[in-house]
């Protein structure tokens, strides 16, 4: 009979440790960090935890699109992966991405301590851009890893400050040669902080993610009359910033009348000429409609398109639109969820099953193996900013259910009908 990892714990201080250290890379005040994909805070983020890789003795790997995966080889057959992204916002946390790839170190390196060995390889991945803050779309690394964008296509993606990704990984050393799209594993399975309030409000410290939002982005241009402020009547206006204004005012609306798990956002809104005294010539701006549904996610961007057919002809502008991404809803593989809510109870914690409001890495490794996630509490459900934060004992729990979940993927055979 095989041993089993019950009972053995992940070091909750040496996880700590690696995500203060980690933290200081490119740090902001509040303390939390900036470090935007294959930017040079990226490159020394990477640095760092390559480092560590290669200290526990792990097969280091960088595949084409700057993907880094880590694998402990042992055992035989296609391993069980886990990690997730340590490329952040301008405005990041702490643990959003960090703590799902250090957490997959720290099973390791647990395990190792321990003597245990799985029945197959384990690996760790830190994906590329995943944030989507510099270059989009969001979770470019893992979609060109199971093969849902080609790779010249990624590497020609220009960033926001007109960078071009290939020659950014270039730069920064990290333009491997592992092939994409990658190996599927045997399973995949997210750690991560919730990045929302849930958890935390209904007294879960663990949650079993068994699927993820569809998200719909698009940004508009609106091109109406720049005017004089004060000469201009109000009836003989073609004002974009009024009409921008009218979106975000629809697009509230429009998800409190759907209710259940829609939501939209308007997250920017640039002016031009952006004056105190002038009606705007332009407006540009991005809509992010999200639903847990397919059906109702394309309701709610039909619905988006009539009310912008609507504003042109009454306001007589001009709104076009550029698709910045778009990704269906995902499900997520029962079994995995199953066996993290299993195991998560046999840890003695009370667990959610939920799906996820945000977009991550482990939604593009469902459509090439079995896949879920484990969500624990974030205060106050904030995220993207400096003062994200999750309590000591939370972090260990997580990572302490990832052990066993691994381990357990480690040791169990898909029937070939169900994989």
């Amino acid at each position: 009979m095989r041993p089993s990892a019950h009972g053995v714990r992940i070091d909750g201080r040496r996880l700590r440790a690696r995500l203060d250290d980690l933290g200081e890379v490119s740090p902001i005040p509040g303390g939390g960090s900036c470090r935007l994909a294959l930017t040079d805070e990226d490159r020394d983020g990477r640095d760092l935890v390559r480092s560590w890789m290669v200290d526990l003795g792990l097969r280091v790997e960088v595949d084409g699109i700057g993907n880094m995966i880590a694998t402990w080889e042992c055992g035989d057959g296609d391993p069980v992966m886990t990690g997730s992204h340590i490329d952040t916002v301008r405005t990041g946390g702490r643990y959003d991405g960090n703590y799902g790839v250090l957490a997959g170190l720290e099973v390791i390196e647990t395990l190792m301590t321990a003597g245990l060995t799985p029945s197959r390889p384990l690996s760790v991945v830190v994906f590329t851009n995943e944030e989507g803050a510099r270059f989009q779309p969001d979770m470019l690394g893992s979609l060109v890893y199971v093969g849902g964008m080609g790779i010249e296509e990624a590497l020609d993606t220009v960033a926001i400050d007109g960078a071009r990704l290939g020659d950014e990984l270039t730069r920064i050393g990290y333009d491997g040669a592992g092939p994409v799209p990658g190996p599927a594993p045997h399973a995949f399975v997210e750690l991560h902080i919730e990045q929302g309030p849930l958890l935390e409000a209904e007294g879960f410290p663990i949650g079993a993610v068994d699927g993820v939002q569809g998200i719909s982005w698009q940004e508009l241009t609106i091109r109406g009359q720049s005017n004089h402020a004060g000469t201009t009547p109000m009836r003989l206006r073609h004002d974009p910033a009024y009409v921008a204004a009218a979106i975000t005012v629809f697009l509230r609306e429009l998800a409190t009348e759907m209710g259940g798990n829609q939501v939209c956002t308007v997250g920017k809104i640039d002016l031009a000429p952006n004056l105190i005294n002038v009606v705007p010539a332009t407006a540009v701006m991005t809509v992010d409609v999200r639903n847990t549904d397919e059906t109702l996610l394309r309701v709610a961007e039909k619905r988006v398109e009539r009310f912008l057919a609507e504003l042109r002809e009454r306001e007589g502008v001009t709104i076009e639109s550029r698709r910045l991404a778009r990704f269906e809803p995902v499900v997520f593989d029962d079994r995995v969820v199953d066996l993290i809510e299993t195991i998560a109870v046999e840890h003695g914690h009370a667990v959610k099953r939920m799906p996820s409001g945000a977009g991550h890495d482990a939604q593009m490794l469902a459509r090439v193996c079995p896949a879920a996630m484990i969500f624990v509490p974030s205060h106050l459900g904030i995220s993207h900013n400096a003062a994200e934060h999750t309590d000591d004992a939370d972090l260990v729990a997580g990572a302490n259910v990832l052990l066993d979940t691994m381990w357990t993927l480690a040791e169990t055979t898909w029937k070939k009908e169900s994989a």
